[in-house]
């Protein structure tokens, strides 16, 4: 048997079919097939032990049911933890179908780590959960052992950044009670003596983590749920998804159709994984997600590796994972191998190695680990895993068919998500919202013009492959799938120095660089399939130069924006925006019912608030302008009798509010329209002390407080062109937004900057509104407002109309939080040190860790560090104003603590006399 040295040095020499030929492998093959023998490193799986059984057709392990209330589709990891949680929930009638036999398609062969930190709060929070059910939950219930083994976590750090990366998920899971050492490279050596630590600058040790065997794991997932009453089928191929429309035109699903027969039902749930397109398609929905090999190596027998704790060597791109007295060895590579034509027929398949895409892995695990230089291979593991644009799962209620789920796309990570996300989409079923913040596996994240663009899809989902391992920076940007929605002043903005962000397809503003052009290439696949790297490519240079946890090198030019826009104006390009239009004979009811405050005032005004849930969450913060009625319709105005709102809603979130509103209307019926206008509108937000001055050029109207009252809009002339213009502010200062249609925005643009000249007028992005915002105490939606955040929670009991009789959606779930006192609360915290913070740093408060900050950036007028995060009280009581003031607070950044002040108002005129035009 071939040693991981051996390999390293042949594939580095030979051709691929020689280099196979001297190793004894066989040559890629170009179609999947099954394997021949079990290569897998678990004591066993759930094979039939039949040589070939598993592609000898059969019937359904037992009778198809009529009718259920559930079906789930795979029986892999996501559909038996969604079963099970469906289960325990106490829903009846739950089916799983699966297409062979339970965890063939891709969980039978998966490597089942289980790493407790990442760097996302609720990522930690769904971890944790499968770890309990898979080490506790399930072998109380059924009296079986899942195959759990606690041997614990090392992730290495090979330089300093990584080093800071890893002191921050420590720092984050101090807030979660998750015993984590940051280790000494001598500490290191002494946990894992088979280890080289000369390069190392430290470690992270978790020593809870550990690993799952798939096997053991679904069987006892569906044995606890067959308990409960859910039925597993086992051999039974879904051929088709029946739909139905009801009366008002919706989509709905109303049946499973198998081989075998069909079975009637409201609700069918896609845990298809690599196969959940194809599900997709027979019901119209659509999946986007690529399917990829995946492979590791299982190495012979290692003297003294025993007990050791699993690997993560990010930087080497390899993980380590011990398989009793072995160890597999695997990675994320630049060039992975995509399964072009997924096969129906594959189960418990494998693909043969290619040696020349995994060798790159070899040489980080023999650095890490020297004695598998000779250690020999004991056999190899090439299979199908389903990957996605963002490397986040798909999860929720498909926006094109109601009753459709989506549990799949898990890139390579379903066992050890599986419990919490399948927690989650069972609530998510039964309750209509799952119980945690999901937003970033929800697929109505993604714009609808995206979710079948092949070209962006594969590109994106190849980038995030390719740096699954790569330190998760807090102002990272994609290279790919780049430039597929530019608002009209895209062009004219890179001429000024723009550097973009990307948001769902659009291209928005970052920051400016007024030295050089920053221009977004087509995507290189970072040199991989033959492709040429992009050289001297401006944008990778200056995004590079932001990889740090510190301040970063262009912090002094996002300072110049944000204290010119303090000093005199800035202007704004927000022409991303969501802008919608909701009318018709029952607007008035809908928006009494949609919106948390009371946007039935007269036409002309403009009203900030929020969208809730049932739970009282909230799903969106957003602003709503009451129009006039009239007959003539434009991109500014619909023509329409009765009542009619504009809505203007944050871009990156669009998709998801237009899918939120929508299926609102549906479940309360009402004769609504939702109309989006946000390809036809752009934006331009102009701020600053000077901004008045500014529009009087430009715009034929008054501008003084008496004509043109704060939250209030008028149809007015801008440069001799029709716009919308709105008196608001999202950075606490006088000024107005101009909502222009996409033919005007050039001419727009130019003359407000042409009149802003001599007034100091600049150009700024999305970095100063993220730091004049937090300044001024304003919330970022999905960063310190989520869907499991009330208003209450976030101190925005005022976007609430509860001193109304009015009904509204969440409503009694905020009467309840009020009577008994909130258990959490958001707050502001200062720092006096000029120190950078990101987010996730824990909050500590008389000694005692109470939560985390969910939203951190630097104020360049107060010249403080602002952090936002939502703290509870350790006894578990309500967390009340009194208690927020009587601590002492500090912040943990990367270990290290720092004093901080509370403040019960924003730091940055807390009387709010700047957007009131009082200076």
């Amino acid at each position: 048997m071939a040693s991981l040295r051996r390999v390293l040095r042949v594939a580095a020499t030979c051709a691929l079919g020689r280099a196979a030929r001297n190793l004894g492998l066989q040559p890629l093959a170009t179609e999947a097939r099954p394997t021949t023998e079990k290569s897998v490193p678990y004591q066993r799986t759930l094979k039939e032990e039949a040589q070939g059984a598993s592609v000898v057709p059969q019937g359904p392990s037992q009778p198809l049911p009529s009718t259920a209330n559930v079906v789930v589709i795979g029986g892999g990891s996501l559909g038996c933890q969604t079963l099970y949680h469906l289960a325990k929930l106490g829903v009846g009638g739950a089916v799983l179908l699966e297409r062979e036999r339970l965890t063939s398609g891709t969980t039978w062969h998966t490597a089942g780590l289980l790493w407790q930190l990442r760097p996302s709060d609720v990522e930690v929070e769904l971890l944790a959960h499968t770890r309990q059910v898979v080490s506790r939950d399930l072998e109380e219930e059924t009296g079986l052992h899942t195959g759990w083994i606690q041997n614990g976590g090392l992730f290495i750090a090979s330089n300093q950044q990584r080093l800071n990366e890893y002191k921050r998920l420590m720092s984050l899971g101090k807030a979660y009670g998750i015993e984590s050492h940051v280790l000494s490279p001598a500490e290191t050596k002494s946990l894992y003596p088979l280890m080289n630590v000369d390069d190392l600058y430290g470690t992270l040790y978790v020593p809870q983590d550990g690993t799952m065997d798939p096997a053991g794991t679904c069987t006892t997932l569906t044995r606890a749920a067959v308990a409960r009453g859910a039925q597993v089928i086992e051999n039974c191929a879904v051929t088709g998804i029946r739909v139905r429309t009801d009366d008002f035109g919706v989509r709905r699903v109303a049946a499973v159709e198998t081989e075998h027969g069909s079975i009637q039902t409201p609700c069918v749930v896609n845990c298809a994984g690599v196969w959940a397109s194809k599900v997709g398609r027979m019901a119209g929905v659509k999946v986007p997600l690529v399917a990829m090999h995946h492979a590791y190596v299982v190495t012979e027998r290692i003297e003294g590796i025993q007990n050791m704790p699993n690997v993560r060597d990010h930087d080497a791109s390899v993980y380590l994972r011990l398989q009793g007295d072995a160890l597999s060895v695997g990675g994320y590579e630049a060039n992975p191998i995509f399964w072009e034509e997924v096969s129906d027929k594959f189960a418990f398949g494998l693909f043969d190695l290619d040696w020349d895409v995994f060798t790159q892995h070899i040489e980080g695990a023999i650095n890490r680990v020297p004695v598998l230089e000779k250690t020999g291979i004991k056999s190899t593991v090439c299979g199908p895993e389903s990957f996605t644009p963002d490397h986040k799962p798909l999860m929720g209620e498909a926006p094109e068919l109601r009753g459709f789920f989506l549990g799949c796309g898990f890139n390579s990570a379903g066992m050890m998500l599986g419990g919490g996300c399948g927690q989650e989409l069972a609530h998510w079923i039964v309750h209509g919202r799952p119980e945690k913040d999901m937003y970033s596996y929800d697929i109505r994240r993604f714009h609808h013009s995206l979710t079948d663009h092949t070209r962006w899809i594969r590109e994106r989902s190849h980038e995030s492959y390719a740096k699954n391992y790569s330190v998760v920076f807090p102002h990272d940007e994609p290279l790919a799938g780049r430039n597929m929605r530019r608002d009209p002043l895209h062009e004219e903005l890179l001429g000024q120095g723009c550097v973009f962000q990307e948001r769902q397809g659009w291209e928005r503003p970052g920051w400016f660089n007024p030295q050089e052009t920053a221009q977004v290439l087509d995507y290189d696949y970072y040199g991989a399939y033959g492709n040429q790297a992009h050289k001297d490519y401006t944008y990778s240079r200056l995004l590079g130069d932001e990889y740090t946890f510190d301040f970063p090198p262009h912090h002094h030019m996002i300072q110049k924006e944000c204290l010119a826009c303090r000093g005199a104006a800035a202007v704004f390009n927000m022409s991303y925006f969501g802008k919608f239009y909701l009318l018709g004979v029952d607007a008035r009811k809908a928006a009494d019912w949609l919106f948390s405050a009371d946007v039935n005032r007269p036409p002309g005004s403009t009203v900030y608030t929020c969208m809730l849930n049932q739970r009282g969450g909230t799903e969106s913060d957003l602003t709503v302008s009451r129009l006039a009625p009239g007959t003539q319709a434009s991109p500014l105005a619909p023509a329409f009798e009765g009542d009619c709102y504009y809505l203007a809603v944050g871009g990156a979130v669009a998709q998801h509010n237009w899918s939120h509103i929508n299926t609102v209307l549906q479940d309360q019926e009402f004769r609504c329209q939702l109309m989006d206008s946000s390809e036809d509108l752009g934006m331009l937000s102009i701020q600053g002390p000077a901004s008045r001055d500014i529009l009087q050029d430009v715009l034929d109207a008054d501008l003084s407080n008496e004509a043109f009252p704060f939250s209030t809009h008028q149809l007015v002339r801008a440069a001799g062109h029709l716009v919308r213009a709105i008196r608001l502010s999202f950075v606490g200062e006088l000024g107005w937004e101009l909502h222009v249609p996409r033919a005007s925005c050039l001419p727009v643009y130019r003359a407000v900057m042409a009149a802003g000249a001599r007034h100091g007028l600049v150009n700024a992005g999305y970095r100063a509104i993220d730091s004049l915002s937090i300044e001024k105490g304003y919330r970022h939606w999905h960063a310190d407002l989520r869907p499991d955040d009330s208003p209450l929670e976030a101190g925005l009991a005022f976007t609430c109309k509860l001193k109304t009789s009015v009904p509204f959606l969440g409503r009694e779930a905020l009467e309840k939080q009020r009577a008994t006192g909130l258990r959490r609360r958001l707050i502001c915290l200062t720092v006096e040190e000029e120190v950078p913070m990101f987010g996730l740093e824990a909050i500590w408060r008389n000694g005692q860790v109470v939560g985390h900050v969910r939203r951190a950036d630097f104020g360049f007028t107060v010249n403080k560090t602002i952090a936002y995060g939502y703290i509870r009280d350790p006894s578990g009581g309500p967390v009340s104003l009194d208690f927020v003031k009587n601590g002492e607070y500090a912040l943990e950044r990367m270990g290290v603590t720092y004093a901080a002040q509370v403040h019960l108002k924003s730091p940055f005129d807390p009387d709010n006399k700047r957007v009131k035009g009082i200076y």
